[in-house]
This record gives C-alpha cells, structure tokens and sequence, in this order.
C-alpha cells in the first residue's frame, strides 16, 4: 500500500498518487484488538471526512480508505488535507488508498482495521453494511442506512447478526448533540415545569419537527462541492428518509428517552407527502463543477434545463401515544446571513419548550420556554429547575423574553453541526470499549427507519 501523508504532498502530487493506489500490495491484518482502526468505504458524502476533523486518543493515525477514483475520493482526501494542514489544532492523518475495482472486496479480504465508516451513495449503504458487518468490522454509518422499505429487512439481518457476533452497528445522529436540543430534552423531563407530554391529535400534533436545508452551503470555510448524485433521489434518497432520520430520531429519543420502541406495535402513520424542488441547470453546474446533467438524472429533468428533486417530504404519524409531524425542505441557496434552520415544539401540560431559528434569532437556535398559564409560582419553580442543570450544564440560565422565557446558553456549548460529528464518534468509541450499545438503541433504529421508509411508501401511493 502507498501512504499519503498530506502534509507533504502537493494538489498535483495527489491526483498522480491516485493513478497508482490500484497497484498497492496487501497489508497484514490489524492484530491489535484493544486498538481502534478505521476503514472509509466509498466516502461520497462530506460527513465522511467530519468524522475525522478531530483525533481520539484510542484511534490509530492511519486511516485505510477503499474508494473507486474520481472526484468523490479527491474531494475527500482534499478535505482530510485541510484538516491535517489548518494552522489552529491540526489533525495528522495519514490516509492509505486502495481504488482498485474491487475496492469493497479488497477491504473485506484484507481487513487492515477493524471499524468501518460508511458515508456516502445510499443506495449501496444497506449492502455495504451487510457485508461489513459479515466480515467482522464494527461500522458507523452516516444516516440514512436506507432509503427504501426493500432494505429494511437486509437492516433487520444486520442489526441481528452484529448482535450475534458482538459487532456494533450504529448510525450517526448529530442531532442528540445540538445544545438547544439537549436542553428541551432535559426541560421535558421536569413534571415542575413542563408537566406531562400531550398526546395531541393528527391536526394538533404534540411534537413539530421541522427542518430547512440548503443545496448550496459552506462547509469549513469553503462552498461545498457536491456529488451530482446527492440530487437524484434514488442514490441518495428522497427528503423523506434522509434528513427526516434525524427529526424522527429527535422524536423518539425526546419524547420516550432511554425507553425502547418496538416498531410493530408503537407506531401509526397517519399521512405523508413528498414534493419536489427545483433547481436550474446554473445552479447545478455551481455546486457540482459540472456543465449538464447526467444521463441518469435526465428522467427528472423538465424542459431540457429544470431538475426536480424530491428532497421536501412531511410524516404525520402516532408513537405510542403521541401524535408527531417533521417535515424536511431543501431550498437551493438560503438567504443572506442565514442557513439551514430548525424548528422545534413539545407541548406540556404545564409548558411548551419551543426551538426557534430565524432572523428574530439571528438564525442561531434558541430555545424557549412558554408557560401555559399564567403561575405566580412558575418563576421560581423554574429558576430551581435550571440551578438543577446547571450542574451537568455550567453557566446555563433563563430570562424573560415577553410572554416566553429564553433560555441563555454560554457559547462554549454552540460547537456547531460539524463538531458533532466528533461527538458521534466518541460516543461510539465509548460504547466500543464497552462491548454494547444501550438496550434501547437498536430497537429504536429499527423503528425510525420503520417510520421513513413507511411514510416513504404511503407519500409514494399518492
């Protein structure tokens, strides 16, 4: 194998490097077990490279990538370059290539680490999963695992078999970490303040997820090259089992937290819609560096110059006893000081903790609290229950805001989207160590991926 050390090869070097990755010869099999080595499989999308903007104390320096060459593969490894190049905390990675054809078989027969992180085409996820897991390696997947019901008994298979062979399987929700999330989370829990979760109704549901993404976007510092693939739906997957994983984990994890959800019984889909975003072929070029379409994405081209893209979707559904609705909407460009958006409710019987983020919030999340009746004593009951978080949450407190209360959150706790993902990982290395996920997550990440591939089907219908 030829290592690629970043810090001394050149833009140019990199792409006559790649030329010669398919020849390199086998390496030996990882022998240490206490060890953690990671494998990059086809990184397609650029949350593969996040999961590597930060070291881990348990985690080998080099990092073997099986990747077909091309653009995805460079723009990847320009990013790991950036990371290991950046003058504040720079990384030092060192990146093995292999993109021979038999990229994905020579990773399972070489087996030079022992954890896989996928990220990337979705289409070929669930397969990708499979065999990984077949062949010995832990994974941590970017989210969606699937983008169809087809898949979801190969993820069923899966989940069985990592079990079987004490391998964890584990997808990356960021989510869980967004500070303002993790407060309303906290928040929800306290009978004082929020009282109980409504139940609500279809048209009144209890929990409102909702979620603006943008195609065109920065990432560290600069404008974000996408796939061409990201915008067709059947490699990467409609807005309604992509971006949604995210809003209906926050559902679950939120409303029942630590408590197991068995898809068969817990969850109802009550309604579900799909519709299109349009995006010029301007536009495309932009963010893709390409001048036309592909052939493959000619049958969602209108008028030889207007790409539809199914990436807006909305569930309206009942879990357990809740009636919730998230929706996802991908615009092209988001206006001028602002970016992706999220909008969040839980309705109490005492309270509703609300999460919002537009202009008024300086497009930043801010979470709310908002009494239900007017109490002469809510004051104090919440000033108590923030002195109770601020022990795991220093520095935390609330103040009035009209009828609301805001919650004021030091900027140490706004790390931002990107540090979540190392967060993701040092979760998962921490359940590494332990030998197991939490009783609750597997069955939860079946049921989540029930609920997106379920609504996908039922919008489909319509």
């Amino acid at each position: 194998m030829i290592h690629l050390n970043f810090k001394s090869v050149a833009a140019l070097g990199l792409c006559i490097f790649l030329v010669c990755l398919s020849s390199c010869k086998k390496t030996e099999p990882v022998e240490n077990n206490k060890a953690v080595h990671i494998l990059t499989l086809d990184p397609g999308h650029f949350h593969a490279a996040l999961v590597q903007k930060s070291m881990y104390d348990n985690v080998d320096s080099t990092v073997h990538v099986y990747a077909p060459a091309g653009p995805d593969l460079q723009l990847h490894l320009g990013r790991i370059n950036g990371f290991n190049t950046r003058a504040e905390s720079p990384t030092h990675w060192n990146e093995v290539v292999y993109t021979g054809n038999d990229f994905f078989e020579k990773m399972l027969e070489e087996k030079t680490g022992n954890v896989v992180v996928i990220s990337g085409n979705n289409l070929k996820k669930a397969e990708y999963i499979s065999k990984s897991l077949d062949a010995g390696f832990h994974v941590l997947a970017d989210k969606p695992m699937i983008i169809d019901a087809k898949d979801f008994e190969t993820l069923i298979t899966s989940f069985d078999n990592a079990g079987k062979n004490k391998l964890l399987l584990y997808d990356i929700m960021t989510e869980r970490y967004e500070i303002t999330t993790m407060l309303q989370r906290e928040f929800s829990m306290s009978t004082e303040v929020f009282g109980t979760l409504e139940e609500g109704t279809p048209d009144n549901p209890s929990v409102t997820k909702e979620s603006v993404h943008h195609f065109f976007k920065y990432v560290s510092g600069s404008i974000l090259t996408r796939p061409p693939w990201f915008m067709d739906v059947s490699q990467q997957g409609e807005g309604i089992v992509d971006v949604t994983t995210h809003l209906v984990d926050l559902v679950q994890w939120e409303c029942f937290p630590d408590q197991i959800i068995d898809y068969q019984n817990d969850i109802q889909i009550n309604n579900a819609v799909r519709t299109a975003t349009a995006m010029t072929l301007s536009e495309f070029k932009a963010i893709t560096k390409l001048d036309e379409f592909p052939d493959y994405m000619k049958k969602y081209v209108e008028d030889d110059s207007v790409l539809k893209i199914y990436s807006n979707g909305e569930i309206n559904y009942k879990l357990k006893n809740v009636h919730a609705k998230v929706s996802v909407i991908w615009n092209y460009k988001a206006p001028e000081g602002a970016g992706d958006t999220h909008y969040s409710i839980m309705r109490g019987t005492k309270a509703n903790l609300i999460i919002k983020q537009g202009a008024e919030q300086q497009y930043k999340p801010t979470l709310y609290i908002q009494p239900i009746t007017s109490s002469a004593d809510f004051e104090t009951l919440l000033n108590t229950e923030v002195s109770k978080l601020q022990s795991s949450y220093p520095g935390i407190g609330v103040m009035k805001s009209g009828d609301l209360w805001e919650v004021t959150i030091p900027e140490k706790y706004k790390e931002g989207h990107e540090a979540h993902f190392g967060r993701v990982t040092e979760k998962f290395l921490e359940y590494l160590e332990k030998g197991n996920l939490p009783q609750w997550e597997v069955p939860n990440m079946l049921s989540k991926y029930y609920t997106t591939t379920k609504a996908l089907e039922l919008a489909r219908q319509k």
